[in-house]
């Protein structure tokens, strides 16, 4: 008798509430953390991904509590690792989306090795870098990234440390997407997360973040209504380096240094740098993020974009040839392979 053919499954339609979960968002209130949570809660549906196919993976901080406000798997490990456990779990489990939450003080201190590793390795998971330039769950004291000269509990007279540049961090370590945006900022954040899960290797995202109990405004000249048309310069490729508030200023090459140009007489935008994002030599990325006040603006948005193969593919392919190589092999046989010896015995001469 015939049998009925299955009906083709297809992805749900999912809305930003199929991401939300029960638990109580346990931020302070006003925290830049919650704008940065909805702004991925709305994005996440768009992306036509089975909810089941994302995993949330954090460390240790605020934005580290990520993973309990976003209903899909997800790990809350240990301070630092984030990256290297989702390094596995991409590894293990290829076709699953990775994202990682972390912050200032997780990634650039304590997990900067791991963070370094991830991105030179190009694997396929996104990072989330919530930036607040300060210690937020341990009440305040100074963050690596924090300004030099910093008041804090932890530096009463001010910190003598070299603040990190996260971008200039990340393009040293060989990251293939850079990108940065500001949490209240949503419509470029949105488009920021949508351009990093198009992203085939890392996609690495600083996201500058009040918080508004222990180091609030402290991106006030970049987000005040008076003041962030002049300080914000926006990244956008193939387009010439144009900002202010009448865009009559711009950012052109000088020999090997960038410098402002005010546009209007004998200058126009034809003579502004034009952001080329896909540039495989990363050199101009890393110029683009020494950008900064009060000399420049602040750039914002995807400093580079390039494809190469990822960590995953690189691995699993090695195990397909090796297999065809030397066939499948067991467990015990390599545990007992090379040199053994017994312990407490003299290894023969």
């Amino acid at each position: 008798m015939p049998t009925e053919t299955p009906a083709p499954t297809s992805t749900p339609i999912l809305t930003k509430k199929d991401f939300q979960t029960d638990q109580e968002v346990r931020w302070c209130p006003g925290c830049g953390d919650y704008a940065i949570l909805s702004a991925v809660q709305q994005v996440f549906p768009e992306l036509g991904i089975p909810r089941e196919k994302f995993v949330v993976v954090s460390g240790i901080g605020c934005s580290s509590r990520f993973p309990y406000y976003m209903n899909t798997f997800g790990f809350h490990t240990i301070h630092g690792r984030a990256p290297a456990v989702a390094t596995g779990l991409k590894l293990a489990r290829p076709e699953l989306e990775v994202w990682i939450a972390t912050g200032d003080g997780d990634s650039m201190s304590i997990g900067g090795n791991h963070l370094i590793h991830v991105l030179r390795r190009n694997v396929g998971v996104k990072i989330l870098m919530f930036n607040n330039r300060i210690y937020g769950l341990t009440k305040g004291q100074y963050s690596p990234t924090s300004e030099l000269g910093k008041k804090t509990k932890s530096t009463p007279a001010g910190s003598v440390d070299y603040p990190f540049n996260p971008l200039s961090l990340a393009i040293g370590a060989g990251a293939t997407f850079i990108a940065r945006s500001v949490d209240i900022f949503q419509n470029h954040l949105r488009d920021t997360l949508r351009r990093a899960a198009q992203h085939k290797g890392t996609a690495y995202i600083e996201i500058y973040q009040n918080c508004n109990i222990f180091n609030d405004k402290a991106f006030s000249g970049l987000t005040d209504k008076e003041t962030k048309d002049d300080t914000a310069l926006y990244l956008e490729h193939g387009k010439p380096l144009v900002f202010g508030k009448n865009k009559d200023r711009g950012i052109r090459m000088r020999g090997t240094q960038m410098e402002v140009v005010e546009l209007g007489g004998e200058l126009s935008a034809d003579d502004c740098l034009v952001w080329d994002e896909t540039q495989e030599n990363p050199a101009l990325a890393f110029l683009m993020a020494q950008l900064q006040p009060p000399g420049f603006p602040i750039p914002l948005g995807v400093f580079r974009d390039v494809e190469v193969p990822t960590y995953e593919e690189r691995v699993i392919a090695q195990m397909h040839t090796e297999t065809e190589r030397l066939g499948v092999g067991k467990l015990e046989d390599l545990l007992k392979a090379g040199d053994t010896w017994t312990v407490g015995e003299q290894p023969a001469s």
